[in-house]
């Protein structure tokens, strides 16, 4: 029997569909026996979520004042904790999980195996190398516990439907006092999380400027979708750093992806490469990004994007 720890990523309200994604790949190991930890200060709303992603048997509370806020350095103790009674300890291959996930690692004295997008057996896997360009199979120390973060751009959710038993877990470990949490600041916005979102929008340094990322923002608007930038675009400061797409930005795979004003670099191309539909608009048309678009529109952005909004609105 395998036990299968995932590490549950929310924001105390709701929980993020990565999660959901990686109870998909530990659903693809023999006989395995999955279970969801949230780490919070109140985790009763979200443990009720995670109790019916189906195929997950229990959902662990592990509630304490110290995790109201996700810090790595505060939860991986607790989780490295944790894991002695698992055989696995999956996490998200989000910014959440790459920053926890390694950390545990370290303090287990295990390799991280990461980005898994393929399950062949209960300790060997594929996985993407090379920007995407390559993929290679791995194996893990079956006498070791794996730990590794699941490629959320290669799994579809899991369904609902489950009945999971919700348990409290009380962990006496000790935690760091080199790190506490001093506030964060982000930007207000009612549009979808750009990790999981169905359709997302992004802009490339065609756009000239961060004012003419407004362009994106009204489209997105209308048609319910997330914003995205290249790095080219962050690089430049039309964006801010959250809203990168690619290899070291954030991996999607939505339903639908407009490119705007991107030229298509390969570490841009990794990010979106399992979007379903990938639509281009970009006055070059000898661009990379043409390559691999479904659809491609040769044009002048700041003619094409009005009129798209117009078209989307009527």
């Amino acid at each position: 029997m395998n036990t299968v720890l995932i590490i549950g990523e929310h924001d105390g309200k709701a929980l993020n569909a990565a999660t959901a994604k990686c109870v998909t790949c530990a659903r693809a190991i023999p006989d395995a026996v999955i279970t969801i930890a949230l780490f919070g200060a109140d985790t009763a709303a979200v443990a009720a979520q995670a109790a019916a992603v189906a195929g997950v048997q229990t959902v662990l509370r592990v509630d304490r004042p110290e995790n109201e806020h996700p810090l790595a350095a505060i939860l991986a103790p607790q989780v490295a904790a944790l894991a002695a009674e698992f055989t696995h300890v999956f996490g998200p291959s989000t910014s959440f999980g790459k920053d926890l996930l390694p950390r545990v690692a370290a303090l287990l004295g295990v390799g991280q195996v990461s980005d898994l997008m393929a399950v062949e057996t209960a300790h060997r896997f594929r996985r993407p190398i090379y920007a995407g360009n390559a993929i290679i199979t791995v194996e893990a120390d079956p006498s070791k516990t794996l730990v590794a973060t699941v490629r959320v751009a290669s799994f579809e959710a899991a369904a609902g439907g489950g009945t999971a038993a919700v348990d409290t877990k009380t962990l006496s470990v000790p935690l760091p006092s080199h790190t506490r949490y001093v506030g964060a600041k982000s930007g207000s916005t009612d549009r979808p999380d750009l990790q999981t979102a169905s359709k997302v929008i992004s802009g490339g340094r065609a756009l000239g400027s961060a004012d003419n990322f407004k362009l994106l923002f009204s489209l997105a608007d209308k048609m319910g979708a997330a914003v995205g930038a290249s790095r080219a675009a962050v690089d430049a400061g039309y964006a801010p750093n959250e809203m990168q797409v690619g290899q070291t930005g954030k991996i999607i795979s939505p339903e639908i992806y407009i490119a705007i004003g991107i030229s298509g670099a390969i570490q841009h191309l990794t990010g979106i490469k399992d979007a379903r539909t990938i639509v281009a608009i970009n006055k070059d048309g000898e661009a990379p990004i043409f390559e691999i678009a479904d659809v491609g529109l040769v044009g002048d952005l700041f003619q094409i994007v009005p009129e798209l909004e117009r078209m989307v609105g009527t």
